[in-house]
């Protein structure tokens, strides 16, 4: 027999312990604790009439918001925040049509005419900027040889081109990022508060098209576009411009180059008429055992349309009652591995955000203006958006649900989520709205691309839309319980993987 050294039993001693501290828990058991009795159960109370379809800001989202507190106070999952602060307060502001006028040469022209702004901005200015295409990028700048802070400044939509038509900054003759879309609109307006300007009017008659039946629509409704009030106050004075109006502040402004101050005085009074709206996210943490700063983000987005003008409400029960039901045993699963001492090595943030209706405000407000725990160490964020019904066009064929934006960021984060899947629920994997040609565009549409535009792997769970997509007829009654349970399994067993694994996903791929 061979004679075994001391070194030799230190060295298997040690290795039986390093063995011992990677194992993982089997999560089988945890993940048995999301139940259809339970989903049910909270489901019928938190897409009940007495939520009142859980408008943003109005009395029906606090009950919502007090309902999901109540939940993780009783599960013993403290705040994100501390204490007993699971709100995360965020103001808002609903973002009516501006009344006023701009005057100049004699002319006095209401906001709408000529002209639109959803910002209010009143100023008295001897001149105006004229920066041609408002660009600067690479060696090409607009900008060169004039001096724009403190002043008003007037730009045109598109970009410049060659004697043969092509687009001098992409070198073809496709549409680039500065051409006539309203992300360039943004661009501009970005680049001319950098320098200092007050207020940027941009010639853009497509753009002006576009958005004037936004404006006839609220203004004949008295209605708004609700936005997060911290962002609005940053953002420049931005006014659109028919052709008349430009080629009356620079004649033949399509074809005039020519950067320049032009000596024509303009008074502009636009007033202000939106209306402050408070609501808040509910945040709970439960902190990982062995890298507690690493971060794994679970949401849901706990906000629906209230009320239609008839006085029915909307319920809300798959958008995203679904959704917010789900992330709260997904949250009891958790919780009773930590009891039993075998909690997720990452921390894992419980995130139900508000104002997903009104635009992504609640994520939005989390990753771009207040994130309670550092971006840099979120791992991955998984969103569950609509997972209680079945897409007609999959009648018969209902074990399903669509992923989409696994494989944007991380080929890992894909790949583990089909290997997840395959070992424990079985469901079919359906790619087909993940497509970057698909018309409906659901990557940019839900809470997950807030996180997706800095650089965070996600995968977004949804079932598809349906006849009762955002209509009082969305009622618990039609939720496929034993579909909404596996499918929350499916995110459970995910976010074990990733809390649990040795090293965090890698990001492989450019956000889009």
């Amino acid at each position: 027999m061979r004679k075994i050294s001391l070194l030799a039993l230190l060295l298997a001693g040690a290795s039986l312990q390093a063995q011992k501290k990677d194992q993982v828990a089997d999560p089988i058991p945890y993940a048995k604790t999301i139940t259809e009795g339970e989903l049910k159960e909270h489901l019928y109370i938190y897409a009940s009439d007495e939520f009142e379809g859980r408008e943003t800001g109005e009395p029906g989202q606090k009950m919502a918001v007090d309902y999901i507190k109540k939940q993780y106070v009783a599960l013993g999952i403290p705040a994100a925040k501390g204490g007993d602060h699971y709100f995360q307060p965020i103001a808002l502001e609903v973002k009516k049509i501006p009344t006023g006028n701009i005057d100049f040469a004699g002319k006095s022209l209401e906001n709408g005419a000529g002209f639109m702004t959803f910002n209010s901005f009143e100023s008295e200015v001897d001149s105006f900027v004229y920066a041609g295409f408002g660009i600067e990028e690479g060696d090409y700048s607009d900008y060169d040889g004039i001096e724009v802070s403190g002043k008003v400044v007037l730009v045109k939509s598109g970009e410049p081109t060659d004697a043969n038509g092509n687009f001098v900054l992409s070198g073809n003759k496709e549409a680039s990022k500065w051409s006539n879309i309203s992300e360039a609109m943004s661009k501009r307006a970005a680049l001319a508060k950098e320098k200092g300007a007050l207020a940027i009017l941009v010639f853009d008659q497509a753009n002006f098209d576009r958005y004037q039946r936004r404006f006839n629509y609220m203004k004949s409704n008295d209605s708004g576009s609700m936005g997060i009030k911290a962002l609005s106050k940053e953002s420049l004075p931005t006014f659109i411009l028919n052709t008349d109006l430009a080629n009356e502040l620079v004649e033949n402004i399509s074809e005039d180059m020519k950067p320049r101050t032009i000596e024509t005085p303009i008074s502009f009074s636009i007033q202000s008429a939106n209306k402050e709206v408070q609501s808040e996210n509910v945040v709970a943490l439960l902190k990982g055992s062995e890298l507690p700063e690493e971060y794994i983000v679970i949401s849901s987005h706990l906000d629906h349309v209230g009320v239609t003008s008839e006085g029915e409400i909307n319920n809300g029960a798959d958008d995203d009652g679904s959704g917010t039901v789900a992330l709260l045993e997904i949250a009891e699963a958790f919780k009773q591995a930590a009891l039993e001492g075998k909690g997720p090595k990452r921390s894992i943030v419980f995130l139900h955000v508000t104002g997903e209706e009104k635009g992504l405000l609640g994520s939005q407000y989390y990753t771009d203006v207040d994130p309670l725990l550092p971006l840099a160490n979120t791992v991955a964020n998984l969103n569950i958006d609509m997972v209680g019904r079945i897409d007609p066009k999959r009648e018969g064929d209902r074990n399903y649900v669509y992923l989409i934006g696994s494989d944007k960021l991380s080929t890992e984060l894909h790949e583990l989520s089909e290997e997840v899947n395959k070992k424990f629920t079985g469901i079919e994997l359906d790619y087909t709205y993940n497509d970057e040609n698909d018309p409906n565009r659901f990557y940019y549409r839900s809470d997950h691309y807030n996180f997706a535009k800095n650089n965070i792997p996600i995968i977004f769970y949804f079932n598809g839309t349906h006849d009762d997509y955002h209509r009082p007829s969305d009622t618990p009654d039609k939720i496929n319980y034993d579909l909404l349970e596996n499918r929350s399994r499916l995110v459970f067993h995910t976010a074990w993987e990733l809390a649990n694994r040795a090293n965090r996903i890698s990001v492989d791929k450019a956000s889009k």
